[in-house]
């Protein structure tokens, strides 16, 4: 059994459950919500691991890890909006800005590689640990505060490191933990791979 794939399909499938959840149920499925969303947050990180122990993180299967990661994290974004409108419009410039920065990183990546972006940096699982804390903070809580402006700091960081190791890659690879890594790419500098980072 191909476990990574599984886990793959299991949060592709929490995307639209999700979006389900909060238009037909709304406020009272909001920590239901957040439970799986914690649940499609730890699907992401064993699916990298296993793969990599099993010997079989093919650059397709990475590659259908990270559009995976955009449509579950785009959904919950999703119902977050569905569920509490009046903070996403309070807040709309930032998440706009973001959004514009992800769009960047995909069009610098086909423009260059004719393909989609697939880094999962370190500064990325970062910044998906923070939408972890901001998402439960917004769906959950009901609250925005420094959770969100904290995502919103990392999701710039990250996504200026994406873009930095799109334009310094000298070819379309996969899991490049930095730009500093992407550098000893072009260099032609082997560097050490950890298996727990690469989730």
């Amino acid at each position: 059994m191909n476990i990574p794939l599984a886990l793959i399909l299991f949060r592709l499938l929490l995307a639209p459950i999700i979006l389900i959840f909060a238009y037909c149920i709304g406020d009272s499925a909001r920590a239901l919500i957040v439970v799986l969303m914690f649940m499609g947050l730890v699907s992401d990180i064993l699916d990298g691991i296993i793969a990599r122990h099993q010997h079989i993180s093919s650059a397709k299967l990475r590659r259908m890890d990270s559009q995976t990661d955009m449509i579950f994290w785009l959904s919950i974004g999703f119902a977050t909006w569905i569920l509490s409108p009046q903070i996403i419009k309070d807040h709309s410039g930032y998440v706009w800005a973001i959004l514009a920065m992800e769009a960047t990183c995909y069009v610098i990546s086909f423009i260059r590689f004719g393909r989609e972006t697939c880094t999962h940096a370190f500064l990325s699982k970062l910044w998906g640990v923070s939408l972890l804390i901001a998402f439960t903070s917004l769906i959950g809580f009901n609250h925005a505060g420094f959770p969100f402006t904290l995502a919103i700091f990392l999701g710039f960081i990250s996504h200026v490191d994406r873009i930095l190791i799109t334009l310094i890659l000298p070819h379309w690879t996969h899991d490049i933990p930095s730009a500093y890594h992407a550098f000893l790419i072009r260099k032609g500098i082997d560097f050490k791979r950890y298996k727990f980072l690469n989730g």
